[in-house]
């Protein structure tokens, strides 16, 4: 199975940015998304930011995320 999460963009050198993550930044491949800029939020997958999305999805998805790692540590 194949996740897609998504993150914060920071800087941005050419193809290639920082993205934020919330505990983890990546550098990402953003040439699939022109004039991205800093502050938008992407969704990534296997190191390509393949979609734009806006700050409210992005907090929802965000907190999805994190639900789904608080179970996971309760069933351990």
């Amino acid at each position: 199975m194949c996740l897609a999460v998504p993150g914060l963009v920071g800087s941005i050198d050419g193809d290639y940015a920082e993205v934020d993550f919330g505990e983890v930044k990546k550098r990402v491949c953003v040439s699939l998304l022109p004039g991205l800029q800093e502050g938008e939020y992407v969704i990534v997958h296997t190191g390509y930011a393949i979609e734009r999305i806006d700050s409210e999805e992005a907090k929802k998805r965000i907190q999805l995320w994190e639900e789904m790692a608080q179970s996971a540590e309760e069933i351990e």
